[in-house]
C-alpha cells in the first residue's frame, strides 16, 4: 500500500453474507451486532430458535413442506425492501397483535404485550408464519400448516 493511502473497504455483497452465515455455523458464534454490520446486504435471516411446533407437527404433506422452504427462499431473495413494498396477500408481511394468536403464552418471553407480531403467508395461501422482524431477523414462531391452527382466519 502506498504512503497515505488507505485501505478502500469492500461494499458487502450477496456473496460475502453467505460467507458470513457459513462461518456463524461452522464456529457456533454469531452476534447480532455482526449481523448488523452487513448493513448492505438486505435480505431476512430466518431464525427458528424460538419456533413452537403446534400446527405443523401434525401435517404429512410434503407439498406443504416444499412450498414452504420454496416460499423462504423467495422472501431472501427479494429482501426486506421489496416485502415492505408487496401486497400481504402476496410476499408482503403485516402486523398482527399478540392477542389474536392462538398459543400466544407459547411466545419467548421478550414478546411483550404491546408487541405486535408479524405475519407472512407460509405457502401463498391464507395459513401464516408467525414471527418478529429484528432487524434483518425474521425469528419464526409459529407456522400454521392447518387454517385456524395458529389465527383466526
Amino acid at each position: 500500500m502506498g504512503k497515505g493511502k488507505g485501505k478502500k473497504q469492500k461494499q458487502a455483497t450477496k456473496d460475502d453474507g453467505l460467507q458470513f452465515i457459513k462461518n456463524a455455523i461452522e464456529t457456533k458464534s454469531i452476534s447480532r451486532s455482526e449481523v448488523e454490520t452487513l448493513a448492505n446486504i438486505d435480505y431476512p435471516l430466518f431464525s427458528f430458535r424460538y419456533f413452537k411446533n403446534v400446527s405443523a407437527k401434525d401435517c404429512n404433506d410434503a407439498k406443504f413442506f416444499l412450498d414452504y422452504i420454496t416460499r423462504l427462499q423467495k422472501l431472501s431473495e427479494l429482501g426486506w425492501d421489496e416485502i415492505r413494498k408487496s401486497h400481504p396477500h402476496s410476499f408482503g408481511m403485516e402486523s398482527m397483535p399478540k392477542a389474536q394468536i392462538r398459543h400466544n403464552g407459547l411466545l419467548p418471553t421478550f414478546v411483550t404485550k404491546e408487541v405486535d407480531l408479524h405475519i407472512f403467508r407460509a405457502v401463498g395461501d391464507n395459513r401464516v408464519m408467525v414471527g418478529l422482524q429484528e432487524g434483518k431477523i425474521f425469528h419464526v414462531f409459529f407456522i400454521e400448516a392447518k387454517f385456524g391452527d395458529i389465527s383466526p382466519h
